[in-house]
This record gives C-alpha cells, sequence and structure tokens, in this order.
C-alpha cells in the first residue's frame, strides 16, 4: 500500500511542468497520500537532504500558470554507476517513499528504468518541448514551444517582407522534426530542414534559387538545430541565390513562457493519471495520450526509439507553399 509518494522534473525544463507536478501534489493529497518533492533531479534524488521537500496543496498555488519547474532540473551522468544509484535508492528508503513520478524526456526515463529495476515504484510522465517520446502523440511542452516559434516567425516575416529577404530560422528539435514541419506549415514557411529530410547542401541552394526565380519576395527556411552553422548557411544562400538571407536562431527562448492551455491540460491529465496507476500497483510505464486517450507504455518500448509524429506535413508545405 502506497502512503508517500515523490516527484521529481529531469532534464530540460519544459512548460508545464508545474502544472504536472501541481496535479501530482493535490490528486496525491486528495487521496489521503504524502507527497515530497525532490529538487535537482536525479542530482537532488542520490544527495538527499533539503533538496527532499514535504509538499502540500499550498505548496503548488498559482503554479499552473509558470514555465520553468518550481523543482528544478540537473543532469547527473554518473546515475547509471551502481554505486551512485544505490545511493539515490537508499535515500528513497530513508525517506520511506514507496513510489515515485518522474516528469522529462528519454534520459530521464533511463534512469527511471533502472530504479523499476532495482524494485522502486516509477511512473514516466513526458516532459519535453521536443515531442520526441515514442508511444505519445504529444508531450508536455510542445504544444507552447511551437505557440513560440510560431509567433517568433510571424514576427521576423513582417521584416523580412518589408526588405525581401530569405530567412533561415533555426529550432530545436535535434532528433524529432515535430518543431520544425508544424512551425512550417503553420507558418507558410517555404522549406523544412530535418535530420530525416531535406538536409543536403544543394538541394536547400537550388530551391532558395528557384525561389528567387519565381520572385518568392521573403522565402522562409526552417532548420533544426546542430544540422547546420545557419549563419553560414544564409552566406552561403545569398551568394548562391542572390537573396539578401539573415540567420536566426531561436534558442532557448522556446523552452520558456507561460504554458498553453493545452499543455496545461495535459500535464493535470497526465499528473492525476500517474498517481492512481500508482495506487493501482502499475510501475515501470510511461504514460502518454493517444487519440486523446491516456495510455501506458512500458519503459522499455519507449527509451531510445525515434518519433517523427507530423512527416507528413512536408508534403502540405510543398504543395501550399
Amino acid at each position: 500500500m502506497i502512503k508517500k509518494i515523490a516527484v521529481l522534473t529531469s532534464g530540460g525544463d519544459a512548460p508545464g511542468m508545474n502544472a504536472a507536478i501541481r496535479a501530482v501534489v493535490r490528486s496525491a493529497r486528495s487521496y489521503g497520500l504524502e507527497v515530497i518533492g525532490i529538487h535537482e533531479g536525479y542530482k537532488g534524488l542520490v544527495e538527499g537532504g533539503e533538496n527532499y521537500e514535504p509538499m502540500t496543496r499550498k505548496s503548488v498555488t498559482d503554479i499552473i500558470a509558470r514555465g520553468g519547474t518550481i523543482l528544478g532540473s540537473a543532469r547527473l551522468p554518473e546515475f547509471p554507476q551502481p554505486e551512485v544509484r544505490e545511493r539515490g535508492i537508499q535515500q528513497l528508503k530513508e525517506h520511506n517513499i514507496d513510489a515515485l513520478i518522474v516528469i522529462g524526456g528519454d534520459g530521464t526515463y533511463a534512469g527511471a528504468k533502472r530504479l523499476h529495476d532495482h524494485g522502486i515504484r516509477v511512473i514516466g510522465l513526458p516532459g519535453t518541448i521536443d515531442n520526441d517520446i515514442a508511444f505519445t502523440d504529444y508531450t508536455i511542452g510542445f504544444d507552447t514551444c511551437l505557440n513560440t516559434v510560431v509567433e517568433s516567425i510571424d514576427k521576423l516575416r513582417d521584416t523580412c517582407g518589408s526588405h525581401q529577404r530569405c530567412a533561415v530560422v533555426e529550432v530545436m528539435g535535434r532528433y524529432c522534426g515535430d518543431i520544425a514541419r508544424s512551425a512550417g506549415l503553420a507558418t507558410g514557411a517555404e522549406f523544412v530542414v530535418t535530420n530525416t529530410d531535406n538536409n543536403d547542401l544543394q538541394t536547400i541552394l537550388e530551391k532558395t534559387k528557384t525561389f528567387k526565380e519565381q520572385n518568392k519576395r521573403h522565402p522562409f527556411i526552417i532548420v533544426t538545430e546542430h544540422l547546420f552553422d545557419v549563419h553560414d548557411l544564409a552566406r552561403k544562400i545569398e551568394d548562391y541565390s542572390g537573396y539578401e538571407t539573415r540567420a536566426t536562431v531561436l534558442g532557448h527562448v522556446q523552452r520558456g513562457g507561460k504554458p498553453s492551455s493545452y499543455d496545461r491540460i495535459l500535464a493535470s491529465r497526465l499528473g492525476l493519471a500517474a498517481v492512481e496507476r500508482l495506487m493501482e500497483g502499475e510501475s515501470g510505464v510511461c504514460l502518454g495520450v493517444q487519440s486523446n486517450q491516456i495510455v501506458a507504455t512500458p519503459f522499455e518500448e519507449v527509451i531510445g526509439k525515434s518519433k517523427n509524429l507530423f512527416e507528413e506535413y512536408d508534403d502540405y508545405i510543398k504543395l501550399l507553399c
């Protein structure tokens, strides 16, 4: 029987993590459970001490609209080491914690699976702007990030149209093109470059030259991070196509800001479901949404699996540009 649960956030922060924390705390307290918030992710889990904070309903007042994570996040590359992991397990036992909810991405899930394999009850929630977690249509933070990207591109389009410039915009999503493709479709971008498609330099150059021949006033090229030095790419496009070209790196602004209503609702639903499923004895799974229904998938089926949910958007963009 579960009497006390803990919750932590790990990896990159994502808008909606606080909404998930709130849902975990308030639903658990409604069911009569004690709740511990673990600060600084797995690092705090291992170090113990003040990183373990008892939480009440009041602890999460007014955080549903806040970006980031009130519990903080820190990476701990040493966590896979057995002696480090054992210290964390011992901390959980010393604090009489019966179960754990972790909110994060693929690396967070890998750590959670190791704890599950050592007998710790644990459930994972998908908190990452990249939307790169398999077996869920959406991750907490993706919708807010997409709205930020779209708003930024809309503003860039105003100035690029005034000066007849080509714009190269770098967005996050190194291993998943969902941000780039969705933003491309939503903003009317002419070309999207991801880790799986359209990432040949000559293809990009030929495309922009075609846009010039078609008299497009301000073509937009959206590129996922780590594929090119986008400033160098902009110079090459300018030399090859004749467009005056500028590059913009949106960077970590994509992770910030108040979570959208969708992310708040998704996080709240998943946080409540995680508490209820732990009480029912479930463990070793991560929760997600498929066709708007909450589903549970074992960690081993999710970790390391790639997902590009919106590949079909490439065809839409080609037809509509």
